[in-house]
């Protein structure tokens, strides 16, 4: 297989990722998440990461077969002398911008474990504050007013 044809295969895998986790991004705005959504698209870009590690794989094997470094040095040289450049830095950049989807995605994953948490703090300490006695009810507490009648 050509360098040129893997680098095409490897846009085609990059670019799937990227549509799963800009609509991963879309889900992970929204007010309530939908875990099954969630679900199905990490599932199904785990599939894509998988075959693109081993797309670069077959490519890294190609290229130090041919004699090249086994860097980015290497690459860009053995993209430059199998006449396909362009199609070396297109690849780069999906894999940029794949890059900077899964940091942000990763950061809104944290603001809502942050906010997860602070909202379980919040109701850990209303249930410290508020005992209920055998019948169900809101036993008197002391600095509270005792409403029952």
């Amino acid at each position: 297989m050509s360098l040129a044809r893997l680098l095409q295969d490897q846009r085609r895998r990059l670019t799937r990722i990227i549509e799963l986790l800009e609509r991963e991004r879309e889900q992970l705005v929204q007010a309530e998440l939908n875990g099954q959504v969630l679900g199905e698209l990490a599932e199904r870009k785990q599939h894509y990461l998988s075959e693109l590690e081993s797309c670069e794989a077959l490519r890294l094997s190609v290229q130090r077969r041919l004699g090249y470094a086994e860097d980015a040095q290497g690459a860009r040289q053995a993209a430059a002398d199998a006449g396909c450049q362009d199609a070396w830095e297109a690849t780069l950049e999906l894999t940029r911008k794949a890059q900077r989807l899964n940091e942000r995605n990763g950061a809104l994953v944290g603001l809502r474990m942050e906010q997860n948490t602070r909202l379980l703090g919040f109701i850990h300490q209303a249930a410290e504050k508020t005992l209920y006695g055998a019948s169900g009810r809101v036993a008197a507490q002391p600095g509270r007013l005792n409403a029952q009648v």
